[in-house]
């Protein structure tokens, strides 16, 4: 990863941004509407922390067939990203709530998901959000030798079937940070001198780290197998909702981010990139299925990508609502709103391009 930061054109065109963000501003003003969240996301936590968490508990109390065992960790897994993308990244974007200790709460829920506070909000609020889609910066694009997520990412030749084989890669996404990422990540953003918020001492975020992995294996490993369920059948359970969790996740990031419509710009000589950041986003962001309310409500918001990505401090729930506002005037400055009608159109969107960044670069 490169180490020198690129620094945003300072002007906006057409003064993009602050006509924006009084719009905005005026809207929560006008309706006397925070922006935080409010009964709806918690609503939504209650019914989430649900779905995650009974399965586990009628997996260790009744005797049930392996089958049914293995379905209630699918529904685990569904409950566990619902959880990540709704709950914890309100939480950790400091926009769940008005009050910080219940931000700081929710954004914690990553460790039941088997992440890690420290590392999530240095990769995702620091580089993806700052450096959106800058080859090099946001991490979101390095996907190692495996995947070729850019046209300036060394091609090789089994990245030709990189549209059939990265959907079953996406899976592993949760399951690696419980295992290898949280530890590469922590070790690399401290080297670097990487913090967010607050900096804190490596030896509080190297206990942690490793205070949080033991207590979450000992959560979801040892105490099924301490009461009584098979060793293979826990480890099979657990691989399978991390899967379904990962499959979910990665999918829903990648139709933002990675699609043939979004942009890969890269600074100048002088590290200098050609937009405002506000004006960035909109070039390297995709919405999806906008008018869906099940992927809204599943999702959090992040079918909503531009404008979580102008506004991360904004609570989900209200993106809808101010999605009109920043389509309307995206149009007026003469830039570019993208946006997929469906899901289906978004995941097909992104598999051809995938393909074609599989492609020799020779031939593409």
């Amino acid at each position: 990863m490169n180490t020198t930061a690129p620094t945003f054109a300072k002007q906006d065109k057409l003064k993009f941004f602050r006509t924006l963000n009084s719009r905005v501003n005026n809207y929560f003003k006008e309706n006397n509407i925070s922006k935080a969240g409010n009964w709806k996301l918690h609503l939504k936590a209650i019914i989430l922390f649900t779905v995650f968490l009974v399965p586990y508990f009628l997996i260790l109390t009744l005797n049930m067939p392996f089958w049914a065992h293995l379905l209630l960790t699918i529904v685990m897994g569904i409950g566990m990203a619902g959880l990540g993308m709704n709950v914890m990244h309100d939480g950790n974007h400091g926009s769940y709530s008005n009050k910080n200790w219940v931000n700081k709460f929710m954004g914690g829920t990553i460790y039941v998901l088997a992440g890690n506070v420290y590392n999530w909000q240095v990769q995702h609020n620091v580089l993806h959000h700052t450096y959106t889609n800058i080859p090099g910066h946001d991490e979101d694009l390095d996907a190692g030798r495996i995947i070729r997520f850019t046209k300036s990412a060394e091609w090789h030749s089994f990245h030709r079937f990189q549209h059939y084989y990265s959907v079953f890669l996406y899976g592993l996404l949760t399951f690696n940070w419980a295992i290898t990422t949280d530890f590469k990540q922590m070790r690399n953003y401290l080297k670097r001198k990487l913090s967010y918020g607050e900096p804190k001492s490596p030896k509080i975020l190297w206990t942690t780290l490793i205070i949080t992995k033991i207590i979450y294996v000992a959560i979801w490993i040892v105490m099924p197998i301490v009461i009584g369920i098979v060793w293979w059948k826990v480890l099979i359970g657990f691989f399978i909702m991390h899967y379904t969790a990962g499959l979910i996740l990665s999918i829903v990031f990648q139709l933002a981010h990675v699609v043939e419509e979004t942009d890969n710009p890269s600074p100048n000589e002088l590290g200098e990139m050609e937009n405002t950041w506000a004006i960035h986003q909109l070039f390297t962001t995709t919405n999806f299925a906008p008018k869906n309310w099940f992927v809204n409500w599943y999702t959090g918001g992040l079918n909503h990508q531009i404008e979580h990505h102008i506004f991360p401090n904004i609570s989900h729930i209200h993106y809808g609502k101010i999605a009109k506002i920043v389509r309307e005037t995206a149009q007026e400055c003469n830039l570019p709103y993208y946006e997929f009608k469906t899901t289906r159109s978004a995941i097909i969107a992104h598999f051809k391009h995938l393909k074609e960044l599989g492609m020799k670069p020779e031939m593409a």
